[in-house]
């Protein structure tokens, strides 16, 4: 039945109903994780409605994590989204958690560069004095979904662009534990919520504007340098954080 149809009886917007019918077609079991479903211009016709009001309910899909799209390729049926769960106490790397989660996590987008730290970035490494910097940008994929976009900004005393060889893995911190220098005393975090830019809708391909969880850290040394600040991005849905407080 096509969606037109319908109006009398929901006065929802047409882009609503297509996703809800959508939905529909996702529960019916008909489609698995994975499966390609049918063109778009098979499903305007079917539902009665343009191809610019699909595509604007697939939008929605599409940001509900339901399904996946390919530009110039179809729109496939997503899979479970995966979830990693933590506590804030420890400091510890995407990749450990997603490995004691039971999930696969990939690097993509990796850009390493030597330069001079900014005013701000001087400030963040409680410096006084111009230094210069090596800043480690990249995103983290968990199971194929983009769940985070990763910056860090490290005095080259403590890590030089040479040093992140093909096996990196996307941790500065893991770096700094494998080799175990510098001495690490503490993180001290700071979390807020912060709108997506452009560059990071682009990297983490959500919606520009869209919500994003920030934390901005500092790692100190035992001896009270910063010797990591950074800054992380993390998708919402994909992360659950917690953390134990003792009772004053």
């Amino acid at each position: 039945m096509a969606l037109r149809g319908r109006l009398r009886a929901d006065q929802r917007p047409l882009y609503v109903q297509a996703s809800e019918a959508y939905r529909d077609l996702l529960r019916s079991g008909e489609y698995a994780p994975g499966d390609r479903l049918p063109p778009e211009v098979e499903l305007a016709q079917r539902w009665g409605i343009s191809r610019p009001t699909l595509r604007e309910a697939l939008r929605l899909l599409e940001e509900e994590g339901k399904i996946v799209r390919r530009h110039g390729v179809g729109t496939f049926v997503a899979g479970p989204e995966p979830v990693l769960e933590t506590g804030l106490e420890v400091l510890e790397s995407i990749e450990r958690i997603a490995e004691r989660n039971g999930l696969s996590t990939q690097m993509e987008d990796l850009m390493v560069a030597e330069r001079a730290a900014t005013i701000p970035e001087l400030g963040g490494l409680g410096l006084e004095r111009p230094a210069d910097v090596v800043e480690v940008t990249r995103v983290i994929e968990a199971q194929g979904q983009r769940v985070a976009f990763l910056a860090d900004v490290v005095p080259q005393e403590y890590l030089r662009q040479a040093e992140l060889q093909a096996d990196f893995g996307g941790s500065v911190l893991d770096v700094f534990l494998a080799r175990g220098w510098p001495q690490l005393a503490y993180s001290r975090t700071e979390l807020a919520a912060e709108p997506a830019s452009p560059e990071l809708a682009r990297h983490l391909r959500v919606q520009q504007g869209g919500p994003l969880l920030k934390l901005t850290a500092q790692l100190q040394s035992t001896e009270g340098h910063v010797v990591d600040y950074s800054t992380s991005y993390f998708v919402p849905g994909f992360f659950r954080f917690h953390v134990m407080r003792r009772i004053g």
